[in-house]
């Protein structure tokens, strides 16, 4: 085996058991309880049948305060590069946005490199269905319905995203499509928005360290490497949704109201400056925060400044699209 694999496996060992063992002691702190801020969890809700049901389940986090309209629905999406990470490792997401008076439905995918693409999109525009048709089973309204993710979690929540409001010939896409129901608002968050051709990171930032290199190469490897969908089938959209929405201008419903955020040491910052030049092209809303310093996913980090400012403009902004409604 060549130094360079054996380079790449060590150091997806050691991030894969960091993220891992992070999420499990946070869950230690007393304020991790979400009885403590009036929040009720179903866990491990299936959200689909077939050869993958057991891959599909998803955790409802509710305030336990069900009186009055209809709440907000958030669709969360974990990131981890399509390779790592769960529901189980973000539940503090999902505890945030609870917390401002959302359900939220966080949901566990299929994930590479055994279930390359397109599964984890095949499974969250499942779960995409699933949620507009059972919302109001859990107190929440689907006409509401917002949809949030970060890193990989973002990929899939653009994806998601342009689905709901593009007609396109796939039918994974034709899924969410023709629930007829378009998201009231999208929140893709530090994303790495075009899985193919990962090498652009590289070629910006000639100096990048090998270790931070292999991390993001080894998204696209495992993702994209086994697939056996040509580069130029228009399934690949799903897997490149930024290339998607740059390439075309119309829709067949209105792009809704975007939020982004990402820090300037995130080695996928320019994806997201592409996604907010793309959006602002197509006269969308979007809101988009650069911090200087911050790195990747800098806003799972809550007890940090940076990430507690960007929680709060995430809830003003989603609170000014629920007002307009």
């Amino acid at each position: 085996m060549a130094f360079s694999e054996l380079r790449r496996r060590a150091g997806a060992l050691f991030v894969d058991n960091a993220f891992r063992g992070l999420a499990t002691v946070s869950r230690w702190h007393p304020r991790a309880d979400p009885a403590r801020h009036n929040v009720s969890v179903q866990s491990n809700v299936s959200y689909g049948d077939g050869p993958s049901q057991s891959y599909r389940v998803l955790d409802v986090y509710a305030p336990q305060d069900r009186s009055g309209a209809p709440k907000p629905a958030v669709l969360y999406v974990h990131g981890g590069g399509f390779r790592i990470l769960s529901k189980d490792t973000h539940w503090v997401m999902a505890l945030a946005f609870a917390r401002a008076g959302y359900v939220v439905f966080n949901v566990d995918y299929r994930l590479a490199p055994t279930h390359p693409f397109p599964a984890a999109f095949d499974d969250v525009s499942a779960a995409y269905a699933w949620v507009v048709a059972n919302a109001s089973s859990f107190g929440a309204t689907a006409e509401k319905l917002i949809i949030a993710g970060e890193s990989a979690g973002a990929n899939l929540t653009l994806a998601l995203t342009l689905a709901a409001t593009h007609e396109h010939s796939s039918p994974l896409a034709k899924r969410v499509f023709d629930t007829g129901v378009a998201p009231i608002a999208s929140a893709p968050m530090c994303g790495i928005l075009q899985v193919s051709d990962t090498e652009r990171f590289v070629r910006r930032k000639p100096t990048m360290h090998p270790f931070i290199a292999d991390r993001i190469h080894e998204v696209e490897h495992a993702y994209l490497g086994p697939s056996k969908i040509a580069p130029d089938a228009p399934e690949r959209d799903l897997a490149d949704p930024l290339l998607w929405l740059e390439r075309e201008n119309s829709s067949a419903r209105p792009l809704p109201p975007l939020f982004t955020a990402v820090g300037t040491k995130d080695p996928l910052v320019d994806d997201t400056r592409r996604l907010e030049r793309a959006w602002k092209q197509r006269g969308a809303r979007v809101e988009a925060h650069v911090f200087p310093g911050e790195v990747h996913a800098y806003h799972a980090f809550v007890w940090r400044p940076a990430a507690r400012e960007t929680w709060a403009k995430k809830h003003a902004f989603l609170r000014s699209v629920l007002d307009a409604q």
